[in-house]
């Protein structure tokens, strides 16, 4: 009863989180920012990790504040800070805004006791520590968010058109980002920045191999993004795997496996 009671758990955190994931991640591959997540993810990890520097519990209340104050310093990087020179794509202000808070995140550890455990830690999660009231918390949010962005769905909607015009684009750009940030903070914690970012990424990739709906392709990415993770919780605990990394392994298997079935679709057109 135990174990059924955590994979409950687990489960219905992972269908809570994939329902606002697979949505943000369709506006990213239509914008072409694809990296943007995993240097959001990356800050709230240096944040939780400056808080536990600080003598604060990891994944406690204060930790949460500290992400969040890293992801709102992100949000603003990446929504104003934009390449005027042609030659430097915006993705590589994405790209650098990672690898400088994953530099300050190992700086930081490296000056703590066990700091590379808590490295680990931010990388790849602890999914068995998730209770219920996370669960409840994280669903209060995600709906808050999502009521938000279907108040203001033309101004979010207009930035993935890039024919679409729209005043203050980096005032938008920036409550997207920070959408971006605080669910980031909210999954962190216990999925870990990779499986994070493959929450976020790789259902809604699925999704767009096959639709360009935004209703169809959030079924289809939450469908294949929750069918992958209920496949890859079962496994782990079958097996007695971690179960971050069981699960990015498995949303990578449904990824290539739904490439290879739209190439097969696309043969048979022909």
């Amino acid at each position: 009863m135990e174990t059924l009671e955590l994979l409950s758990i687990q489960l219905t955190l992972i269908a809570i989180v994939l329902v606002m994931h697979v949505y943000i991640g369709l506006h990213i591959i239509r914008r072409g920012l694809i990296f943007s997540d995993l240097a959001l993810d990356q800050l709230a990890a240096f944040g939780t990790i400056i808080a536990v520097a600080a003598g604060m519990g990891y994944a406690c209340v204060a930790s949460y504040v500290f992400a969040f104050i890293a992801v709102l310093a992100g949000s603003y990087l990446l929504a104003y800070v934009k390449p005027r020179n042609e030659r430097v794509p915006r993705e590589a202000v994405i790209g650098i805004i990672y690898a400088l808070a994953f530099t300050a995140s190992l700086l930081a550890a490296d000056k703590m006791s066990r700091g590379g455990d808590y490295v680990s830690k931010t990388l790849t999660g602890s999914m068995l520590w998730v209770t219920w009231p996370l669960v409840i918390v994280t669903c209060a949010v995600y709906i808050a968010l999502l009521f938000f962005h279907y108040l203001r769905r033309e101004k979010f909607l207009a930035l993935a058109d890039e024919k679409a015009n729209i005043k203050n684009v980096e005032f938008w750009d920036f409550l997207f980002f920070l959408t971006q940030g605080i669910i980031t903070v909210l999954i962190v914690p216990v999925a870990g920045v990779l499986l994070a970012y493959g929450f976020l990424m790789i259902p809604a990739a699925i999704a767009v191999m096959f639709t360009e709906g935004w209703l169809t392709g959030m079924l289809i990415g939450w469908t294949s993004g929750f069918i992958a993770c209920l496949a890859g919780a079962l496994t782990a605990y079958r097996f007695d795997l971690s179960y971050g990394p069981t699960l990015l392994l498995f949303l990578g298997f449904f990824f290539f496996s739904a490439m290879i079935i739209r190439g097969f679709v696309i043969w048979r057109k022909k």
